[in-house]
């Protein structure tokens, strides 16, 4: 039975609801050219700067995964929807002094890409707690040594402190292909990376990369989790 507010949403030219139909149609068709299982895919829906109404619209849809990465945008919107059968990926750059805070709504992190964060993950995970937070390891594929993430060179060290610990459960890496590479090339270097963990991580199977611009690049070269915006909810607002 389709509610009042979703007969809104899918009268709308150009809704919300075509615009994820229309991702999730190009999605099938890239995994399917990959010769790849459908079920290996989630799709997280990037919800920074939109208001929690759009996250409910989005529910109503049937999206269930959805991304923030600014902790003071993303504590608010989340408690407003905890009525909600939702899984919240906390994608943005983390510090420290913030983990305990985007542990009360997020169980998957994207962006672990030093040692002093394993530390603050597990400092702030609950002692009684009977799942493990889930993390991506976050690559840095510039010579950028300020942006976010490690070196593929240096992942070793990081996967070694992830394993230390029953609190953490390494899911994989994570990446963004960088301005002015052509992104398969740069996936390519993310997948290659990924089978290097897995020889010490035999379940670190998952690639969190794909964004609205590259995503089917992105599942021809293995993602399994796809971070998209604006290709679904349309522009964002303006940050405040």
């Amino acid at each position: 039975m389709t509610t009042p507010a979703t007969s809104s949403i899918l009268a709308e030219p150009d809704s919300l609801a075509e615009r994820l139909s229309l991702v999730d149609a190009e999605v099938a068709d890239a995994v399917s050219s990959a010769g790849r299982d459908a079920a290996e895919i989630t799709r997280i829906v990037i919800t920074k700067f939109h208001p929690a109404s759009l996250v409910r619209q989005l529910h109503e849809l049937g999206v269930r995964d959805f991304g923030e990465n600014r902790h003071q945008d993303a504590a608010p919107k989340a408690a407003s929807l905890t009525d909600l059968d939702a899984t919240w990926h906390f994608v943005g750059q983390l510090q420290s002094k913030k983990v305990r805070g985007v542990l009360s709504y997020a169980t998957v992190i994207h962006s672990l890409d030093r040692p002093s964060l394993i530390d603050a993950l597990v400092a702030a995970s609950a002692p009684a707690a009977s799942d493990p937070i889930d993390v991506f390891l976050q690559l840095n594929l510039t010579e950028d040594p300020q942006r976010g993430g490690v070196a593929p060179a240096a992942v070793d060290e990081l996967v070694d402190g992830v394993l230390a610990h029953t609190q953490l459960r390494l899911l994989g890496v994570m990446a963004v292909a960088p301005l002015g590479v052509a992104p398969r090339s740069a996936f390519a270097t993310v997948r290659e990376v990924s089978e290097r963990v897995q020889r010490s991580a035999p379940h670190a199977t998952s690639i969190s990369m794909g964004m609205s611009a590259d995503f089917r690049d992105a599942i021809l070269e293995g993602a399994t989790h796809l971070r998209i915006g604006t290709a679904i909810t349309g522009k964002r607002p303006e940050p405040e």
